[in-house]
């Protein structure tokens, strides 16, 4: 439901006056567009954040401080709770509450109004991601956005020391979290309101509950209270001159950003920078760690917090020398803090606009400095990523987002996704409102593109998005008959702003240092002179035959035992990997690892050519049993220990590597698939989420008749050598298998492959299912609300599609009933594997490596550096069981994954089961496009399979079909 604020609307003409005024009075509304008042055309959902504001805005905001001690709570469920003395440092009492559970607090309020909510906590150990907790105010969730808030752990660099290998290289530090008591106001996680929220409270008794959603954490005190406006420039600058506050005299102190004291998260790690001979420090040759950010340093509230020592009580100024060469048509925005608070409403918004180049940009209003009074001694300098003037927009075009997603959803139940060009749906006379809807979301989005272009000063990607779907609209406002033939384009420019939203909140910056400085002191030029650069890009091009930048080098002496491991990631991958090899495998066990970034693809010609390695890293599933049939790959079964190290695993994840009675490598990740929906459609639909197949038949009707789908995964025609998930599903929940025990017959010619191959074919010949589809997209639209896909989808949808956040879920897959009344909710599972070379010349020190690359800590550790330098979309799916647990899964979400995990099976490798998938393929596309029986076109296909498996058995030697006793 969308809930419209009509109480400020004004006319067409008024609006424009005032969008001129605030341009700045010279521009004239084009002829495609209007200029309205946003405010007054803004449509919310229901529970928003602006709805709440709205309705309790005659509220007061008392001048009154409500404090509730952590340690007095009323009540705590479903989670651990304790109460500690003296917690880590703090004086009296403290609640430490579990990543799970509940805890709720009743006090009273003596003046009811509109309150900032503070918290003073301790990050408790936990899996290493930020603490997120929903707060419910007397029972009931206030506002969404509510639902999950941020709270932030606080990461240093290891060392300070700059560690190099042994090519003269700079190390990446290693990142470790800093605990300590913190103090915060609750605020908007996604950088959507730039104030900290506001929560109401009515006089007398109330209850506040902090639901955990992630991270355990402690509670020293809880307060209500009202946050302190902040003075402008001016106000502070009178503020000076009563102090009688001077200028500092000579003085200058430059701190390089790299050396970071604090940051928000992991990621925000020293960078090398190699574009300029500017940057400090510098080699014309070596990799040097010498800036920070990039775009690791994008997202709202991340924040970068540096120590500065000031020689004397004074009025200083402050410069960045930055690089913005990221992004065009917009600017990348920062909010400055010393000691912890903005010094003024302008340190609110520093804008850094794009230039491919370093320069040194002073905070100040373009005409002159801003100056900031310290004190003599330490202090604490910090950059916030802001979203600065374009938050309202941002806000805007989200709320225009969910309104044209309605909109194009109420087209789509009558038309289908494919309309008739020559039928007349007169939509205007059956969808109420939309051509009014039209025409309003048209001059929205026309109206912000234009304060875009204020705000940054030109046209750009940014602006021409907006400037089209406006376009777009007004046409089909202004002729409604051409709706339907337009609908095609019309979600494509849904989509279009849908990732508009995500990219315009993405405001990365590089710094190469901070400089703070007395006015009187010169501030240093940004870049080195022509010839400088001149110098540097001959030196770097003469270097770039001499040094090997493919080589990963290493940090520490080469062990008396060596072992050559091949991995064909990204070199930021095997950085991390070899730097966790360094200090925890070979300091640990002296055997030297010899890491080769390679590509994968010449392992094969590699290893017949006895030019391979001894352990080969992220390989496919059926790469170590076809290793094995040429006895390339190595029985790591034989090793003594070999069933402890297996219990690291489900079952599931080493059947693939099974063969002839041994074992040819070890899980490094799996993955499965998992039901994803949206919970905003079936809620509308009024359709709940399916717990059985027989569930999913009962939908189908109730989606294809609203022209809308349900997903199921499809393989692409170029790689069908992994036989299909759905089939996979529908075979194991029925006691289906693949293949024999031995691995000499394939089973699908049964009587259970037969049933089915047959159901797995009806969706696509009796209920017309798509053969393919963007998943990513048409669900992000609401066109595909529910279906099956890989868990991994889930990284994806929450990076990529934040226009949705709060509006979808994800569950284990429909099942089939047992005669017990059990659902079982069989899937297959894919993966990679890391495997061990029947040439490894030293076998145990190979074992050693596997086994520690396998082990939780190894894995958690691992899985957590690739978040930190990749984000939340790079999440590892490791097969080590204990190690998911420890990364950082929002609790309800692991549990689903674990439940899910349970019902996995590995499909085995067999010789000759590269046919498998194939075949399995043609026919199921026999039977969808040619129209053949699926029994016949199936067992056809069998008999290939067959005759492939016997083939390659009698090639390699084993026993036949007819041969096995």
């Amino acid at each position: 439901m969308l809930k419209r604020n009509r109480g400020l609307l004004l006319t067409a003409a008024a609006g424009a006056v005032l969008i001129a005024w605030f341009l700045g009075g010279d521009r004239q509304a084009a002829s495609d567009g209007n200029l309205v008042n946003l405010e007054a055309l803004q449509s919310f959902a229901e529970n928003s954040y602006q709805n709440y504001l709205l309705a309790h805005g005659a509220s007061p905001r008392p001048d009154a401080r409500v404090v509730v001690e952590g340690e007095s709570y009323l009540k705590a469920e479903g989670g651990r709770v304790s109460v500690e003395k003296n917690y880590e440092g703090t004086d009296g009492e403290a609640v430490v509450t579990d990543e799970t559970g509940s805890v709720t607090w009743r006090f009273q309020v003596e003046e009811e109004g509109l309150y900032h909510i503070g918290v003073r906590y301790f990050p408790v150990e936990g899996k290493s991601s930020a603490i997120e907790r929903m707060v419910l105010i007397n029972g009931a969730l206030p506002f969404q956005g509510a639902d999950s808030l941020i709270l932030d752990r606080v990461w240093k660099d290891e060392s300070q020391e700059t560690k190099r290998d042994n090519r003269d290289n700079d190390l990446r530090p290693g990142q470790e979290e800093f605990r300590s008591w913190r103090e915060t106001v609750l605020k908007d996680s996604n950088g959507l309101n730039e104030e900290p929220f506001l929560f109401y409270f009515p006089k007398g008794e109330n209850e506040l509950t902090f639901v955990s959603l992630r991270e355990p954490m402690a509670i020293d005190y809880i307060e209500l209270h009202r946050q302190e406006a902040i003075p402008t420039y001016e106000e502070a600058k009178r503020e000076y001159e009563r102090n009688g506050l001077a200028a500092a005299k000579d003085a200058f102190v430059k701190v390089q950003a790299e050396k970071a004291a604090y940051k928000s998260s992991p990621t925000l790690y020293p960078i090398p920078d190699h574009t300029s001979p500017s940057v400090e420090p510098y080699s014309i040759s070596k990799i040097r760690m010498n800036a920070i950010g990039g775009l690791n340093w994008r997202l709202p509230g991340e924040w970068i917090e540096w120590e500065i020592e000031a020689p004397e009580d004074g009025l200083y100024q402050i410069a960045f020398k930055a690089k913005q060469n990221q992004v065009r048509g917009t600017y990348s925005n920062r909010k400055l803090y010393i000691d912890g608070r903005v010094p003024f409403k302008e340190a609110e918004s520093i804008p850094f606009y794009y230039d491919a180049n370093w320069r040194l940009q002073v905070v100040g209003d373009g005409n002159e400095p801003y100056l900031f009074h310290l004190t003599k001694g330490a202090h604490r300098l910090k950059l916030e990523v802001s979203l600065g003037d374009v938050t309202p927009l941002i806000r805007t075009v989200e709320s225009s987002v969910l309104e044209l997603n309605a909109a194009y959803r109420s087209i789509l139940m009558i038309t289908s996704a494919t309309p008739d060009p020559y039928r007349d749906y007169q939509l205007d006379r059956r969808i109420p409102g939309m051509v009014e809807t039209f025409a309003e979301q048209s001059d929205v989005l026309y109206t912000v593109a234009e304060r875009l272009r204020a705000i940054t000063g030109e046209k750009s990607d940014k602006t021409a998005v907006l400037y089209t779907m406006s376009r777009q609209l007004r046409e089909m406002a202004d002729d409604p008959d051409t709706v339907a033939r337009r609908l095609d384009q019309f979600k494509i420019n849904i989509g279009s702003l849908g990732s508009w939203l995500l990219t315009i909140r993405e405001m990365p910056l590089s710094l190469d240092y901070a400089v703070v400085a007395s006015p009187d002191r010169p501030l240093p030029k940004a870049e080195k002179p022509w010839y400088a650069k001149l110098g540097h890009e001959a030196g770097s091009f003469f270097y770039s035959f001499v040094e090997d930048y493919n080589t990963i080098g290493s940090a520490g002496e080469e062990g008396q035992d060596s072992v050559t491991v091949w991995i064909g990631t990204g070199r930021d991958q095997a950085q991390v990997m070899k730097e966790m090899i360094d200090d925890s495998f070979t300091s640990r066990s002296g055997i030297h690892i010899d890491l080769k970034l390679v590509d994968m693809s010449t392992l094969l010609s590699a290893t017949l050519a006895g030019q391979g390695p001894d352990v080969a890293m992220q390989i496919g599933n059926a790469d170590p049993v076809n290793y094995a049939m040429r006895n390339a790959s190595y029985d790591v079964g034989r090793f003594p220990d070999y069933e402890e190290v297996a219990s690291r695993f489900r079952d599931s994840a080493i059947a693939p590597y099974r063969f002839d009675g041994g074992v040819y490598a070890l899980p490094e990740q799996q993955t499965f698939s998992m039901l994803f929906y949206r919970k905003d459609v079936l809620a509308e639909l009024g359709l709940d989420i399916p717990d059985t197949w027989e569930d999913v038949y009962e939908m189908i009707p109730e989606l294809q008749k609203r022209h809308m789908e349900f997903g199921l995964p499809i393989q692409d025609p170029q790689a069908t050598m992994v036989p299909n998930e759905t089939f996979a599903m529908l075979l194991f929940q029925n006691d289906g298998r693949f293949y024999s025990e031995d691995g000499a017959d394939s089973l699908l010619d049964e009587e259970i492959s037969m049933q089915a191959f047959q159901r797995w074919s009806d969706f696509y010949t009796s209920y017309k299912f798509p053969l393919t589809y963007d998943f990513m997209n048409r669900f992000r639209l609401g066109e595909m609300p529910i279906g099956i896909a890989a868990y991994t989808t889930y990284n994806t949808l929450t990076v990529a599609a934040p226009e949705i956040r709060g509006l979808w879920d994800f569950t284990v897959v429909p099942g089939t009933p047992e005669a017990d009344g059990t659902v079982r909710r069989d899937v297959a599972s894919g993966g990679t594997a890391v495997m061990m070379l029947e040439s490894a010349e030293n076998k145990d020190a190979a074992w050693e490596f596997m086994k520690w690359w396998t082990e939780k800590d190894t894995q958690v550790r691992f899985g957590r550096e690739m978040e930190s330098l990749m984000g939340a979309a790079a999440r590892y799916p490791t097969a080590n069981t204990e190690a998911l647990k420890e990364l950082p899964w929002p609790v309800k979400d692991y549990r689903n994954l674990e439940a899910q995990w349970e019902w996995v099976q590995g499909i085995p490798e067999v010789p000759g089961g590269y046919f498998t998938g194939r075949h399995l393929d043609n026919a199921f596309r026999k039977v969808v496009n040619q129209g053949e029986n699926p029994r016949e076109a199936l067992y056809d296909h069998v008999l290939t399979i067959q005759n492939e498996i016997d083939l390659k058995r009698s090639e390699f030697g084993l026993p036949s079909e007819t041969e096995v006793p």
